[in-house]
């Protein structure tokens, strides 16, 4: 994956065999504990969806490295990536790219000891696309199953909105729920009003996507 600092980007991976990753409520609860860890210090999460075999987020990426320093979670020692770590203090230097590997092998090695699993439980090419870069490629949400979905007039505006929507209506495409807020393993609720999620960047979520002419919060 390649990152530029100061772009959105849609982040997703699936469960290697397209088998499930998330096997019970916990498990969900687990891997939103590992976002907060692995990608929050480097980005503003605008929206985010855990599905039963796969997983979508969608970042303004504010850092691509930041100062590792030792700390302690669960009465085991772990890197910690901080915005207040003195660089100079930290024993090294660890990559927004390297912190989501870190993210993924850490639950995998977790879910696979839990279901006496063995193997690779997530693919190993996490797929990260670019959706307001100036060269306006097309996203593989854009075309579903070879049906191009519309024409945007302005996509580096419009993009963003797209993936926003489609990240948030799996769980329904999938007959999971029929409105994305009934969903709890996503952002969706959060912009119902119908939770108050400290995951999600609302006011980043409005300048960039939902309102970007004017970034005003209470048109919601």
């Amino acid at each position: 994956m390649q990152f530029q600092k100061g772009y959105i980007y849609h982040i997703y991976n699936q469960g290697n065999n397209r088998r499930k990753i998330f096997f019970n409520r916990g498990n969900y609860l687990f891997f939103v504990k590992k976002i907060r860890i692995y990608v929050k210090p480097f980005a503003d999460i605008l929206a985010w969806c855990l599905m039963p075999n796969h997983f979508h987020l969608m970042v303004l990426v504010n850092e691509l490295e930041l100062p590792v320093s030792i700390g302690s979670i669960g009465g085991r020692s772990i890197g910690v990536v901080s915005n207040n770590t003195d660089a100079k203090q930290a024993e090294k230097m660890r990559s927004f790219n390297h912190s989501i590997g870190i993210m993924l092998r850490s639950y995998s090695q977790a879910v696979n000891k839990q279901q006496k699993f063995t193997g690779k439980l997530i693919r190993e090419k996490t797929k990260a696309e670019c959706v307001n870069c100036l060269e306006k490629q097309k996203p593989s949400f854009y075309t579903v199953d070879g049906i191009t979905r519309f024409t945007p007039v302005d996509p580096e505006r419009q993009y963003p909105q797209i993936c926003f929507e489609y990240i948030h209506n799996n769980p329904v495409k999938a007959g999971l729920v029929k409105k994305p807020e009934d969903w709890e393993f996503s952002s969706a609720a959060d912009y119902a009003g119908l939770r108050n999620g400290t995951l999600i960047n609302k006011e980043t979520a409005y300048k960039y996507i939902i309102f970007p002419e004017t970034g005003k919060q209470e048109q919601l």
